[in-house]
């Protein structure tokens, strides 16, 4: 089949349309199949060239698609990942796993009744900048780390929608799980994951839904700490102008620190820099900035799909950790996307 990667996409909203479909375009592979209920979405896959399929059956008989990125709303992620883990398709399953804890669960067993290839697209992990940062850490430059901090937001106000007519889904418990707190925050936990070669092992948090005219938290505040002993601070939130500056992230070392501004998101770019802790200076670190993390995450997970050796990058299992502890922070703050907690 050659590296060419034969792809296929549950869900044509903005983020498949804006980000993974010229990902996987610019990394030589073909989107070659689109399953959406919506026709607005079929339609603009069509003219890019893909065959478009009202639902998940369709894609799944082609047998052109070998991997699927499923970017559903968060509730139909468990029907669609159990369905292409049984027709033995690779699956790049968008986060959060799922809307419940029960759903991801669930969903972690079947890869393993199934044995099917599956990742979860935390495409920040592929980032350059994050990868720079990770170098970093690992050749000792900033010393032992104490504290990541990270500052991920936005505005998400309720009349936010990707294509004229759509609800916002994300604003809605029953569909998405939780706000703020469930759509940003797992991107800096499996970030923390990423630079420091382990994860959270504790959390806590409080939410808020000061701002935003819905149910659903628009701010939170989780704290972890790692097993050896490294703390964690995320800020997320829905409330944030975007104006604003919204996207920072921090490691603290005890010799050194690393920034890295604007590299948390869909594109490409930002910076990153490593401040001396002996004498403060600062200096930039180099970085591919024109390649976006969603490419990087297509190259990445196309490679492992043709060498079984790279997969162990792609764990089922650390995503599904991730997933309990983002119920463990709701249970903490007390509100109610924190139902299935473990």
């Amino acid at each position: 089949m050659g590296d060419s990667v034969g792809w296929g996409i549950v869900g044509y909203g903005w983020v498949a349309r804006d980000y993974m479909a010229p990902g996987i375009r610019a990394a030589g592979h073909r989107l070659v199949s689109v399953a959406d209920p919506g026709a607005e979405s079929r339609a603009a896959a069509e003219a890019e060239g893909a065959r478009a399929h009202a639902d998940l059956a369709g894609l799944i008989a082609d047998p052109a698609v070998e991997a699927v990125y499923v970017a559903t709303p968060n509730h139909l992620h468990r029907g669609a990942v159990e369905a292409l883990c049984a027709a033995g398709k690779a699956v790049l399953c968008e986060k959060p796993m799922a809307a419940t804890l029960a759903d991801a669960e669930a969903m972690a067993a079947a890869v393993r009744r199934t044995g099917a290839f599956y990742g979860t697209a935390f495409d920040q992990r592929h980032h350059p900048g994050h990868r720079v940062m990770r170098a970093a850490i690992r050749e000792g430059r900033i010393g032992t780390v104490t504290a990541v901090r990270i500052v991920y937001a936005c505005w998400l106000d309720r009349a936010w929608t990707s294509f004229r007519g759509q609800d916002n889904w994300r604003i809605d418990p029953a569909q998405a799980g939780g706000g703020a707190l469930m759509d940003l925050a797992p991107h800096g936990i499996d970030l923390v994951d990423f630079l420091l070669g382990e994860p959270i092992a504790e959390i806590t948090a409080m939410t808020q839904a000061r701002a935003q005219d819905y149910t659903v938290d628009d701010g939170a505040l989780l704290i972890g700490r790692t097993g050896s002993g490294v703390l964690a601070q995320l800020n997320v939130a829905y409330n944030c102008p975007d104006a604003l500056p919204r996207r920072r992230l921090e490691v603290v070392g005890t010799k050194g620190l690393l920034t890295a501004i604007d590299t948390m998101g869909q594109t490409a770019g930002g910076t990153v820099t490593l401040t001396d802790g002996g004498d403060g200076h600062a200096h930039t670190l180099d970085f591919d900035g024109s390649a976006s993390p969603f490419l990087e995450q297509v190259r990445a997970f196309g490679r492992a799909l043709r060498d079984p050796a790279a997969r162990p990058a792609w764990d089922a299992e650390r995503d599904l950790h991730t997933m309990r502890l983002i119920a463990r922070a709701y249970a903490a703050a007390g509100t109610p996307a924190g139902r299935d907690a473990a």
